[in-house]
């Protein structure tokens, strides 16, 4: 199971956008990844997840729209 942790920006956006957890998870998982200054990039459906992987964790940067 992954872990996933959130910083204080990528909740507050996740909020804002009306994202889920399980859609992160799901975009992590599924989504199509690039990586952009250091940092991974998952586009799934209308949005993009960008996150960085420490260790065995998954830390959530920001949830943005796919446009």
């Amino acid at each position: 199971m992954l872990k996933i942790r959130y910083g204080k920006h990528a909740r507050f956006r996740m909020v804002e956008r009306g994202i889920s957890d399980k859609e992160i998870r799901t975009a992590i998982i599924k989504g199509t990844k690039r990586i952009q200054n250091g940092k991974i990039v998952s586009s799934y459906l209308y949005f993009e997840v960008v996150y960085k992987k420490i260790k065995d964790e998954i830390y959530v940067i920001t949830v943005k729209p796919r446009w």
